[in-house]
């Protein structure tokens, strides 16, 4: 094994859920049913986002791709090679090409940090020396050489999480499946986690699947997402089209947790419905004069209810829900201006 952290994975590290449905038998009940005819394409070298509540069958989707769990039909193809395919030593060779990060760390408090990361590599024949060789070396990536020699039970959960990465990190794999890695950790600490992950991505192009019920997560860590329901994907896309205009009425409910759909009920019941439009803009579309403009250029009177700013990748998306009133030939000429200066233009119903 190399020891080279610095080693771009090749383009193997590309994963497809081809029509993958998931079935689990039970004697004493019906059947369950956990995914339903998935199909999903993610490239090497991405990070891949994987959104649902609790049930919607993510967790089933990551263990497909590392062979824990082996579809009913479909295929999980991961660099090439078909994973259901594989049994006995082919299957653990392949499974050492794709890193685990789990949401409770699952340290073992016995071991030091240094030979927590070792682990993996002593359980596949290497030497002592090398594993611990190698343990620095990711130890170094995530920013935990000076804890090598420290009990996991002496460490924040953050830095349980970096060792968990590290560990991931030694076998020097193509895949990272995280498996709702920042569920247990602070805001403060998941931004750090963001940034580790997507710092591992740029740097030796691994790729990453991710899944987690946070669209903060997603919309700081990922490329693409798929969300899921009931074991099925009900929409996927760039992170940036889902945010600007999702389609489906889960995903408005996850995007809404990072940018507000509507007004609150006291609002709505005071001012009424007629007049309130919620504008999306992006990048330098946030900077226009937009509000002045309807006011001397229109001539409507433009009351601005709701602003906000955020960054998704490397865009940086504004929202404005503004109360419009005036002729209706003053709402009409106050529509056609924005429509074409905003990325999305909606009245808002509620």
């Amino acid at each position: 094994m190399s020891s080279d952290v610095s080693a771009s994975p090749d383009v193997a590290g590309g994963i497809v859920f081809d029509d993958v449905s998931k079935t689990f038998p039970s004697r004493k009940a019906a059947a369950t049913t956990a995914l339903r005819g998935v199909s999903l394409d993610i490239r090497p070298g991405t990070i891949h986002g994987v959104i649902g509540y609790s049930g919607a069958g993510k967790s089933t989707l990551i263990r497909l791709v590392n062979g824990l769990e082996k579809p009913t039909s479909g295929r999980v193809v991961v660099g090439g090679t078909d994973i259901a395919a594989l049994r006995g030593a082919r299957l653990r060779a392949a499974q050492k090409s794709t890193g685990m990060i789990f949401q409770q760390f699952n340290l073992l408090s016995t071991l030091r940090v240094r030979d927590n990361v070792a682990l993996p590599l002593r359980l596949d024949g290497v030497s002592a020396d090398e594993a611990r060789t190698r343990a620095d070396e990711v130890l170094e990536v995530v920013g935990l050489s000076a804890k090598a020699e420290s009990q996991p039970g002496d460490l924040s959960g953050g830095q349980k999480q970096r060792v968990g990465i590290a560990r991931a990190l030694a076998r020097n794999p193509r895949v990272l499946l995280a498996d709702e890695a920042t569920s247990a950790l602070d805001p403060t600490t998941t931004t750090q986690i963001i940034d580790l992950l997507r710092t591992i991505n740029r740097d030796f192009g691994t790729t990453i699947l991710v899944v987690t019920h946070e669209m903060d997560v997603i919309k700081d860590l990922a490329d693409e997402v798929a969300v899921m329901a009931d074991g099925q994907v009900v929409e996927q896309g760039p992170v940036l089209d889902l945010f600007v205009r999702p389609r489906a009425q889960i995903t408005r409910d996850f995007v809404s947790t990072v940018i507000p759909q509507g007004l609150p009920d006291r609002v709505l019941e005071h001012l009424g419905h007629d007049g309130l439009w919620r504008l999306l803009l992006l990048d330098d579309q946030v900077t226009q004069p937009l509000v002045s403009s309807l006011v001397t250029d229109v001539g409507v009177t433009a009351n601005m209810l709701h602003a906000d700013m955020t960054e998704i990748g490397a865009h940086t998306v504004g929202q404005m829900i503004l109360k419009i009133e005036g002729s209706s030939r003053q709402v009409a000429d106050a529509q056609a201006f924005l429509r074409p200066r905003v990325a999305h233009f909606e009245e808002v119903t509620g």
